[in-house]
């Protein structure tokens, strides 16, 4: 299994909304930089995502799975490359975990969350994935 970490707006889309889609989860769209499209890109089925509430919060408030590989973004114009995967809501944080308490951590510190801070779709390590989540009051 591999980890990521995905942002939104919780403006545009909240935990709360992804938890509302329920099992049949919803599709992570709009994304239009080309690094991150090649991060979904690598997705697999059962891969797991930290949901990121980014501008507004910035913290790490739930954990998604990956529940449909990479297919074209209905969103994006016809002929344009973007693409999407499904995802669905496992878990909150019981504790979210804020950016700045991962930039405190100094194991945390080659994180793409701090060297990749605009990048909205980046992989996570299986130790920054069993760091933060500890941090966050999850059992990896």
């Amino acid at each position: 299994m591999a980890y990521w970490l995905m942002k939104s707006e919780p403006d545009s889309w909240s935990w709360d909304q992804q938890v509302k889609k329920g099992a049949k989860g919803e599709l992570w769209t709009g994304v239009r930089n080309h690094t991150a499209k090649l991060n979904l890109m690598k997705m697999k089925n059962g891969d797991h995502a930290f949901f990121y509430h980014s501008n507004v919060g910035k913290e790490i408030v739930g954990v998604v799975e990956i529940i449909r590989e990479h297919h074209p973004d209905p969103t994006a114009k016809a002929g344009d490359p973007w693409v999407v995967v499904d995802v669905k809501a496992l878990q909150p944080m019981p504790q979210p975990v804020t950016l700045e308490a991962i930039k405190k951590e100094p194991k945390l510190k080659d994180m793409a969350l701090i060297r990749q801070s605009r990048l909205s779709v980046q992989p996570v390590t299986a130790e920054e994935w069993r760091l933060v989540c500890k941090m966050g009051g999850l059992k990896a």
